[in-house]
């Protein structure tokens, strides 16, 4: 599917009387433009002034007294140097020197891939969605559930560029264990860097990996390493390993990416009841400490370095011990965690998740619930947007395409049109022009607006029941396959500079033959 920068078509298919574009148009023929959508709402905020406070302090208390274990040598060497404690692996930080670090980081920051016009920015209101990622299983409608291969890999990336409610190629949609753990990274870059032109991810997961990543996306730009440095590029993703540790490969990938000036979201994994407090007061507060610690190692190291909290704090199933998502619970720890990104002046990411097993009403009323929590708390980067199921364990097509409907109504949700009201929007010689008890289908207020008044969905179907029916009662998962399909058959990647493809392809090629990453410890 070829992509453009330039809006397509926007015409309406009828509403209740006629739904039957998608029987013969192109599957995203009326997606709407690519464009880094901004949330004009004020955010949700559930904890009042002495709330935070609160959090802010209970924070600093878990790092002042109980301290943060780093799994890694170079972070403990920092840390003494920097003047904090340090017994073992253990590390504890007194207030100032948090507050003196977090400050150091700047409150925004732009990702510019090689199409540059698909840079995007990270802070402020700017809000961008990001493919799932990181499952070990796809399913889908013909195959069911199956372990993640390299063509399904291949696939969910040729849906994260067709997708203009995708702004960033994430983590791999799927894990291909077809490809050995060895050079995995070197395929799955190099179809992430020619499949698609978007902001794309690196996993923190030992030195050969990161620094593959790293040159691999300056190839693909077209730069030298003075320009890969000198902006951020790519981005990578590190957890903590909750509670109260951070790991050696996630530490030291964010230390090499941050020198550079590359982008670490820090995203402790919290949930309440079992690696946190069962209070999500608790849970945020330990998910806050944990945060904040890494990315003070990171300003310590690379002051000014571009950060980005993120949450990612929910509850357990207390009957089985399994996590939740999409829950009121979920849904809040987001709203107060965007607060206390705020306080810090950090950006934040949150995602869009589930815990559904399949592409059903579960999967998208809890997805959907994750979203608007993103949308509530002022997150400014959702991972796992579109795609995910099963608590992250699966990774479905037909959910892909399910979710990008409700991202799309996010983007326009927040469009400035909706809810203006110049004398034009106010209509009142629409009014005078129909009077009483005549209807405003034929006017011409409507007939110059209503091929961009309002929203046209991708897979929901608007049609009365009588013409669903007679029209084989296709259910939504089975429109959304349809649209999948549509996509990954008719696919043409977007265009490279034919020298640039072989210099990434002689690279990836070399590093194997050196034997790409090491995978016995």
């Amino acid at each position: 599917m070829a992509e453009t920068d330039t809006a397509p078509s926007r015409r309406r298919s009828g509403g209740r009387t006629g739904n039957t574009r998608r029987a013969t148009g192109s599957a995203l023929a009326e997606q709407m433009p690519w464009r880094v959508p901004e949330n004009p709402d004020r955010p949700t905020e559930p904890l009042d002034a002495e709330g935070v406070e609160a959090i802010h302090r209970g924070a600093l208390h878990i790092l002042r007294e109980f301290g943060i274990e780093f799994l890694n040598d170079e972070a403990l060497a920092l840390f003494r140097q920097a003047g904090c404690r340090v017994d073992g692996q253990n590390v504890r930080m007194d207030d100032d020197f948090v507050a003196e670090m977090v400050a150091r980081a700047p409150g925004s920051f732009t990702l510019t891939p090689r199409n540059s016009h698909r840079a995007v920015t990270i802070g402020g209101r700017h809000m961008v969605f990001v493919n799932v990622s990181s499952p070990p299983n796809a399913w889908d409608m013909v195959h069911g559930k199956r372990p993640g291969d390299f063509a399904t890999f291949r696939e969910f990336m040729m849906l994260t560029q067709a997708f203009n409610c995708i702004h960033l190629a994430g983590g791999y949609p799927v894990e291909p264990v077809d490809i050995h753990p060895a050079v995995r990274h070197l395929d799955c870059l190099f179809e992430k860097l020619t499949l698609t032109d978007k902001v794309c991810h690196a996993y923190s997961l030992g030195r050969e990996r990161v620094e593959d990543a790293m040159e691999m996306v300056r190839i693909a730009g077209g730069l030298t390493h003075e320009e890969f440095d000198a902006t951020p590029r790519m981005y990578t993703n590190i957890n903590s390993t909750s509670p109260l540790k951070h790991d050696f490969p996630m530490i030291d990938g964010a230390l090499r990416l941050a020198r550079r000036g590359q982008p670490v979201v820090v995203t402790p994994f919290t949930l309440a009841g079992a690696m946190a407090p069962v209070t999500m007061a608790g849970a945020v507060t330990l998910s806050v400490a944990e945060g904040l610690a890494a990315i003070a190692l990171l300003q310590y190291a690379a002051p000014g370095a571009p950060v980005a909290l993120g949450t990612f704090t929910s509850n357990v199933d207390m009957r089985s011990g399994a996590p939740a998502f999409g829950t009121p619970e979920y849904m809040r720890a987001t709203q107060m965690t965007g607060q206390m990104a705020r306080f810090y002046g950090l950006p934040l990411r949150s995602s869009g998740v589930c815990t559904a097993n399949a592409p059903d009403a579960q999967a998208m009323w809890e997805t959907t619930n994750s979203l608007w929590a993103a949308v509530q708390s002022g997150s400014n980067m959702v991972y796992h947007a579109a795609g995910w199921l099963e608590g992250g364990l699966i990774a479905s097509p037909e959910k892909f395409v399910m979710d990008c409907e409700v991202l799309q109504m996010i983007q326009r949700y927040f469009e400035p049109a909706i809810t203006a009201t110049s004398p034009e929007d106010i209509a009142l010689d629409a009014v005078a022009e129909v009077g009483p008890g005549g209807h405003f289908f034929g006017c011409a207020h409507t007939q110059s607006r209503y091929t961009s008044a309002f929203y046209s969905p991708l897979v929901s179907d608007w049609r009365n029941f009588d013409a669903w029916a007679a029209d084989g009662a296709v259910e939504t998962p089975a429109r959304a396959h349809r649209i999948y399909r549509e996509i990954v058959d008719g696919f043409e990647p977007p265009p490279m500079d034919p020298a640039i493809r072989e210099e990434l392809g002689e690279f990836v090629a070399r590093r194997k033959r050196e034997g790409g990453a090491p995978t016995d410890f």
